[in-house]
């Protein structure tokens, strides 16, 4: 593999980090704004609408960009909306920043993936959108538990500042490394790509990636609230599940990344199968410290491998896409990301129980399964 392939890896890690770690952050950033923990939980939900309107937007616009200028560009804004939000004390003036910081997130990515698969030796496409993805999920291993330390020793701002610092590697490396030329206008046709995407196996693909993550993303937006306040772990606690967590979600993306080829094989089948019975398992029996540190890791592995293989599906079915099919399933996962802690704030704020964002996860992954297994594409064994 190029290793300009792990340098954008490396740029992935560093905005992954900032999109996850508001998770272990909630309580300091409620309590500091004085805002309601659902609220703070929110700004989870920020970063998924800047990624849904940024990446299909940010494809189109950078699609003739000249590729260092446009990554660079994008990482540099990166950084300056993480220095705002590190110094505000206004919390819809962070939520601002949130939005924003996806945005340019999501035109790096839009421009990465591309440039990934093109760089990477035949046959290996799905290893390289893997790379891509081990960014995301080592961010939950290493830079989203890190984040929560580093907030409960210095503050969440710290963490903000963390972010921005750990972008400038990345920056460096982009300027020296990316190539600098641009995409063949003549061979970028964003009316015949889009017709690409309406596809039924596109379309099939995208809804359930969508749904995957939407029910990832309704616990694991409200994962250090269980901990301490369903558990009754102390804080310090947090960024240990974040871990837990985010192994699972490493190791997911490595297995997916190396055996899926962008079918709808019997192991993706068997991983979403098998995705509402761990979010029920948790539901039941996360109040027990094992179980909940042991259950979390196996869901995050489970989500995120799935969710890997989906992406590569999308990918792998509209080969007539290369600019929009990247930029599309990211909208299709951010969608969920999105909506699942939407949907599990509005009833744990209800309710008073933080146990029903599980149970949001359970349902949600759920309605996934006649897509899986009505199987409208043909499913080799």
């Amino acid at each position: 593999m190029p290793l300009f392939v792990y340098v954008l890896g490396l740029a992935v890690f560093a905005q992954g980090t900032s999109e996850f770690m508001v998770s272990g952050l909630v309580p300091g950033i409620a309590g500091d704004l004085s805002v309601p923990v659902g609220a703070a939980a929110a700004l989870t939900s920020a970063y998924a609408v800047g990624m849904i309107v940024g990446a299909p937007a940010m494809a189109v616009l950078s699609a003739r960009w000249p590729r260092r200028r446009a990554l660079a560009g994008f990482l540099t804004a990166f950084v300056v909306v993480h220095v705002i939000g590190a110094v505000t004390t206004s919390f819809p003036l962070l939520f601002g920043t949130r939005v924003i910081a996806a945005i340019v997130n999501a035109g790096f990515l839009a421009v990465a993936m591309p440039v990934a698969v093109a760089m990477a030796p035949r046959g290996k496409q799905t290893r390289a959108t893997a790379v891509l993805l081990a960014g995301i999920t080592l961010s939950c291993v290493a830079g989203v538990p890190a984040g929560a330390v580093l907030g409960d020793l210095a503050g969440w701002r710290s963490a903000f500042w963390a972010v921005a610092a750990l972008c400038l590697p990345a920056l460096v490396l982009v300027f020296r490394s990316a190539p600098a030329d641009a995409a063949d206008p003549h061979a970028v046709s964003i009316r015949r790509e889009a017709r690409e995407l309406k596809a039924p196996p596109v379309r099939q693909a995208m809804l359930l990636g969508a749904l995957v993550n939407g029910a990832t993303f309704a616990t694991f937006a409200f994962l250090a609230v269980i901990a301490t306040d369903v558990a009754h772990l102390p804080a310090g606690a947090v960024s240990g599940l974040l871990a837990a967590f985010g192994v699972g979600a490493f190791l997911g993306v490595t297995v997916a990344g190396r055996t899926g080829d962008g079918e709808l094989r019997r192991g993706l089948v068997f991983g979403l199968c098998a995705l509402p019975v761990g979010w029920t398992v948790l539901a039941m029996a996360g109040t027990q410290p094992i179980a909940l540190f042991v259950v979390t890791a196996v869901q995050g592995g489970l989500s995120f491998g799935c969710g890997s293989a989906l992406v590569a599906r999308v990918m792998h079915v509209a080969p007539g896409a290369p600019t929009l099919a990247g930029s599309f399933a990211t909208v299709a996962l951010n969608a969920g990301a999105f909506l699942g802690p939407v949907l599990a704030g509005f009833v744990t704020e209800s309710t008073g129980d933080y146990r029903y964002a599980i149970w949001i996860s359970a349902a949600i992954t759920i309605l996934a399964l006649p897509l899986v297994l009505r199987r409208k594409v043909p499913m080799p064994s």
